[in-house]
């Protein structure tokens, strides 16, 4: 019998792909299938429902708070993309090896394809507001993997030193497989765009709710924004702050598009003597009102970008709880937490007294003369000046439920952040920036600073560790909004630091102490380090 060597690829001869570089492909082919069918099942179930969605929420929960917080410093409002990217590239790496290891061992392989359909179901299952059908398209995405992943294994050409008719049932040759590859590449790609477009016309009813929604006009509007509020110096933040340029810090990895047709507002609980559910045009029968106010995560560092100013347009949430015969603890209410649940299931913590001590806390429609974007909660959400809002600011607010902090800890309260949490004087150098170089003279040095509730009373500037000197401060739009401030320095030559405090209306002071965030938001003075040229 004569025995010839396997020809080897030479400079005329390509190398052709092994079985091992087949079946990786293979893996990602069916990965990308399941991921596809998924999307489609996940439009007909809720866009909560797809896999990487309901598994990068279920990252989130399972997320320690220390983590969160170096997302956010790190990422900023990109951290869900980040961690959707991450999500995407652990399945590709699965993918991999469930290939590889089906092209030795098929059974196991397409197992372990199958084995990530379940955990996407039951990350699916164990989200808030979670019902069975959440399970379905992860479980039809898996098994649509596994599926696809033996056809494709079992289909690799088999090596050509093996005899004919030796190789499994089912192999081809390579064009035959390359078509195979291809052929599941376009299904899933076709199933993928149904998915978006029959999710897309899942949300045509919110989109046209939203579009046909014009907002009454106030009962109580408030004043015009006093002329000296803005300072226009250059690399300032605005005074109101664009809705496409607010910040949004929040864990929904998808939007939610709520229906303002079909919305309802529940309001139960402890002292409440008569229940009240509500649609939109019921809540905007009674008085409107407008009221500009600072809002800020309690994730804003020092000198952090967390913090924007509005104009709101909305329903006083004191006079709503009170006409479902809501009393404060201060009248001898049972209730001293205000439970406030979104659509998507994040529940917020509000102290009863501080919405009903005739504070401007509002169920918002409106932000900046326009219905309520999307990304800030759409149709209502709330707004109560002076707490961070991780304790007052629920956006796709479906629910109001009155408790005690004794009984229920709220969403982050479980994640180690406190249960009560008064904003704190925080004031910020805006111009010049970190580092920046600037000529010798003349420089304005100016920011913002907000104590809400309490108001700004007096903002101080100091360079290389000197006196303090005190900066003008724009005109007052109220206490519930932050102040911008500028301080004329004569800069001399050299490399400096700049440091920035305020003082609020009860006359204490910012606090030097640098803390960070948790669990209750950071002090600390905001410092600039700049270089003069002279």
């Amino acid at each position: 019998m004569i025995r010839t060597k396997p020809q080897r690829a030479g400079p005329g001869r390509p190398r052709r792909p092994g079985r091992d570089a087949l079946g990786a492909v293979s893996g990602l082919l069916a990965a990308f299938a399941g991921l596809a069918l998924a999307q489609l099942a996940a439009a007909a179930v809720r866009p909560e429902a797809a896999p990487i969605t309901a598994v990068g929420g279920a990252v989130v929960d399972a997320t320690p708070a220390a983590v969160k917080e170096w997302a956010i410093r790190r990422f900023g409002t990109d951290d869900k993309l980040v961690l959707t990217l991450g999500i995407g590239a652990l399945l590709a790496a699965v993918a991999l090896a469930a290939g590889l290891l089906a092209v030795r061992r098929p059974a196991a392989g397409t197992a372990l394809a199958a084995a990530f359909g379940v955990l996407g179901a039951a990350a699916a299952l164990g989200r808030p507001e979670a019902a069975w059908q959440d399970a379905l398209p992860s479980l039809a995405g898996g098994f649509a993997a596994a599926g696809v992943l033996y056809v494709l294994v079992r289909a690799i050409p088999r090596p050509r030193s093996r005899p004919s008719g030796a190789g499994p049932p089912g192999a081809m040759d390579r064009r035959g497989f390359g078509r195979l590859a291809l052929a599941t590449l376009a299904l899933s790609a076709g199933a993928g765009y149904a998915g978006r477009r029959l999710g897309a016309f899942g949300d045509a009813g919110a989109t046209a709710s939203r579009a046909g929604f014009v907002l009454p006009p106030p009962t109580v509007p408030a004043p015009p924004v006093p002329a000296g509020s803005e300072l226009r110096i250059p690399g300032t933040t605005p005074f109101i702050t664009p809705n496409r340029a607010f910040y949004r810090v929040d864990t929904a990895l998808v939007v939610p598009r709520v229906d303002a047709d079909t919305w309802r507002l529940l309001v139960h609980g402890d002292g409440v003597s008569r229940p009240l559910t509500l649609g939109l045009r019921e809540l905007l029968a009674r008085p409107l009102v407008e009221h500009d106010a600072t809002l800020t995560c309690v994730s804003n560092e020092v000198g952090g970008p967390y913090a924007g100013n509005a104009r709101w347009l909305g329903v006083r949430l004191a006079d709503l709880l009170r006409e479902a015969g809501v009393r404060p603890p201060s009248q001898g209410g049972p209730a001293d937490q205000l439970v406030a649940r979104s659509v998507d299931g994040m529940t917020l913590g509000t102290p009863v007294e501080a919405v009903m001590d005739g504070r401007e806390a509002l169920l918002a429609v409106g932000m900046n003369g326009e219905p309520l974007p999307f990304r800030h909660g759409f149709p209502v959400r709330m707004i109560v000046p002076g707490l961070y809002g991780y304790v007052s600011a629920c956006k796709w607010l479906r629910e109001l439920r009155l408790t005690t902090f004794a009984a229920y800890d709220a969403y982050w309260v479980r994640r180690s952040w406190a249960q009560q949490a008064p904003v704190k004087t925080q004031s910020r150098i805006d111009a010049p920036r970190p580092f920046a170089e600037v000529a010798a003279g003349r420089v304005a040095v100016a920011g913002v600073a907000w104590a809400l509730h309490r108001g700004i009373a007096r903002v101080e500037v100091r360079v290389d560790a000197g006196p303090w000197r005190e900066a003008r401060l724009g005109a007052a739009d109220g206490d519930d909004t932050w102040r911008q401030w500028v301080w004329l320095w004569e800069a001399a030559p050299g490399g400096h630091t700049l440091q920035v405090r305020a003082t609020d209306g009860t006359g204490a002071a910012q606090t030097g102490e640098r803390t960070g965030t948790l669990p209750d938001g950071a002090t600390g003075w905001h410092t600039v380090t700049v270089r003069v040229r002279g």
